[in-house]
């Protein structure tokens, strides 16, 4: 994949442990630039996650809120979770985050890409999903906060206004949503009889 691995010039050097939690780990890094200086960096090792974004089919999808601790308050998310169970695809780990969170069962799941959440300080990559032809299936929370967890029903023709107003934030729904409305939408220009709608100036569609 472009990008990966380390610019010409650059070389790792050696790698640390600092600590292993339950989901991600933190090592130290040491590398040398191109000049031969050494620097070392703390990062955060993760098995990588999925996110998927239900689509119904209206123009609507639904999301997912739920507390999170790190910020200390509930956050607006699509349904995901961390890939942690052995031998399990990460298409199997999206079907079954979304029917364990959002009570939601698949008929079609695609892959519209794959996000860095963060490489300042880990390589956690998310790949996310559109999910269609859904349909209502029982939930099966995992852990406190999923115990709490609430859904909420959004338009994608929203989701400019929603982060500008403050009410979404988190990077990687708020990528996963305008994939998703632009897979929906190109989905719609190969249908017989369905208007192609085209990209506006700031992103949203229109006929």
């Amino acid at each position: 994949m472009a990008g990966d691995g380390p610019p010409q010039g650059f070389r790792q050097l050696a790698e640390r442990p600092r600590f292993d939690g339950r989901v991600f780990k933190v090592r130290t890094v040491a590398f040398a630039d191109p000049e031969g200086h050494e620097f070392e960096r703390d990062v955060v090792r993760h098995p990588g996650a999925v996110s998927v974004v239900p689509s119904h089919g209206d123009g609507t999808v639904t999301l997912v809120r739920q507390l999170r601790v790190a910020v200390g308050t509930t956050v607006l998310e699509a349904p995901a979770g961390t890939c942690d169970v052995d031998g399990e695809d990460p298409e199997s780990t999206a079907r079954r985050e979304l029917e364990e969170e959002a009570g939601l069962r698949a008929g079609r799941v695609e892959r519209l890409g794959a996000v860095y959440n963060s490489p300042g300080y880990t390589d956690q990559r998310t790949i996310v999903y559109l999910a269609s032809d859904v349909s209502p299936c029982a939930t099966s929370p995992s852990g406190v906060e999923e115990r709490w967890m609430s859904t909420e029903r959004v338009a994608l023709d929203d989701v400019e206004r929603l982060v500008a107003e403050g009410r979404l934030l988190d990077a990687t729904t708020i990528v996963g949503l305008l994939l998703a409305r632009r897979a929906l939408d190109a989905r719609a220009c190969r249908e017989p009889g369905q208007a192609c709608r085209e990209p506006g100036p700031s992103g949203q569609t229109g006929p």
